[in-house]
């Protein structure tokens, strides 16, 4: 004994008001879920991007401080080679100095001077 279990739907104005307004509830609801959906979705791309800037910021950061770095080390290297050169400048403006250097590498002699050249090796015996 299978009984049908059918119900009949009242078709009254009431009935067809809450259907219509049920109707707009889901639709208004599937808005909704769209409009969050594309906002996290927005949203993460936003932040994912923002992300990639900011970590490739970071790189260039690094690269232009190591860069930063190794340039202060060549400017340091460049003002002690430039303090020794303002430093042999004055020295070349003293004529005892000068006459000195002509002496020793170019075997400048003075009047009736006689110069040697000895071996810088040591005795052959």
């Amino acid at each position: 004994m299978a009984k049908n279990k059918s119900v009949a739907k009242i078709d009254s104005g009431y009935v067809q008001q809450y259907d219509a307004y049920m109707k707009r509830q889901q639709k208004k609801k599937k808005r909704l879920v769209r409009r969050l959906a594309l906002f996290a979705l927005v949203t993460f791309l936003l932040f994912g991007s923002l992300l990639s800037y900011h970590l490739k910021q970071r790189s260039l950061l690094a690269d232009k401080q190591q860069e930063y770095q190794q340039l202060q080390e060549d400017m340091q290297q460049l003002n002690k080679k430039e303090s020794d050169l303002k430093e042999e400048i004055q020295l070349l403006q003293d004529e005892e100095y000068v006459l000195q250097i002509a002496r020793t590498n170019y075997f400048f002699s003075k009047e009736g001077e006689i110069i040697f050249k000895l071996p810088d090796n040591g005795p052959s015996y």
